[in-house]
């Protein structure tokens, strides 16, 4: 009676391990690797990081969360996904995530898309936050919270006054939820904000509640800044913003840095003999997109 106890012990000791190694097998063959080849992103901090996504019949499944560093090498470029999944993903998303995050689903700031073609998908930020190739901008100094008319060159408002009135001097395309724009002038080395906003038609989001400004009201209904007072570390306010850059950056939104993002579609240098009151034009600024390559 014994011996046949212990004979049965010996199949189906052998049948567990068989089945173990061949679901382990299954496994194994179940999965495939995911390849990221992105170039430009940058360093996020400690409270965000990047996440990847392959949309699969028209549902998010992540593959991964990533960071960045300061050099912008990813913390790792090779995922292990599923198998069934990968192939039949139609296109792979690139978000930024809260570092702890409670929410499976993707947040709304995604940087990078692209549809799979084959084994590869081109993606690029232009897919999916905004394509920059027609923004345009024109700003004046001027200090309209100020009064004192001695301090003129000591604001950026992003108007057009070429023909005598006020009109709208950004032209920028509309960005989806997770982004804002953010205005800044780089003064010696530092640069300072002049606020977000989301319409170039209208005052930007801390309009009236800025440290910067003087106190003669909120200025004109148009994004931009008085730097007349309450200024950071290392600058003087008021000053002169002549010889400065000028910058439109696009930032995520929560907002991961109180510094300018990657993406900066426009900026130009102050000229030194730049007057009061006269309309400059912007250029393309140094980052406009930002591309990579998927591969599956």
């Amino acid at each position: 009676m014994k011996k046949i106890f212990l004979g049965l012990l010996m199949i189906i000791g052998t049948t567990f391990i068989a089945c173990n190694d061949d679901d382990e097998q299954e496994i194994v063959l179940d999965t495939s690797n995911l390849t990221l080849d992105i170039q430009g992103l940058e360093d996020l901090g400690i409270d965000y990081v990047y996440e990847g996504w392959i949309i699969v019949n028209g549902s998010p499944i992540t593959t991964g969360t990533f960071t960045v560093d300061a050099n912008g090498s990813l913390s790792q470029t090779v995922f292990t996904v599923s198998t069934s999944h990968l192939t039949a993903a139609t296109k792979f998303v690139l978000s930024i995530e809260p570092a702890v995050d409670t929410d499976p689903a993707p947040a709304a700031t995604k940087i990078l898309a692209g549809d799979f073609s084959n084994n590869t998908a081109n993606v690029s930020s232009t897919a999916i936050v905004a394509d920059f190739s027609s923004a345009s901008g024109k700003y004046i100094l001027a200090t309209p919270t100020d009064g004192s008319n001695t301090n003129e060159r000591s604001g950026v408002w992003f108007l057009d006054l070429s023909t005598g009135s006020p009109t709208t001097g950004l032209s920028l395309p509309v960005l989806p939820d997770g982004w804002k724009y953010e205005g800044w002038v780089v003064m010696n080395g530092i640069p300072v904000s002049t606020g977000t906003f989301t319409s170039v038609d209208m005052a930007d989001d801390n309009a009236a509640t800025s440290t910067f400004k003087g106190t003669l009201g909120d200025g004109p209904a148009y994004p931009g800044e008085d730097f007349i007072m309450n200024a950071p570390t290392g600058l003087t306010f008021p000053t002169d913003l002549r010889g400065t850059t000028v910058v439109i950056s696009v930032e995520p939104y929560p907002d991961n840095s109180p510094n300018p993002f990657v993406l900066k579609p426009l900026a130009y240098t102050t000229p030194n003999d730049a007057d009061d009151h006269v309309t400059l034009p912007m250029g393309t600024g140094p980052v406009t997109s930002i591309t990579g390559l998927v591969t599956r």
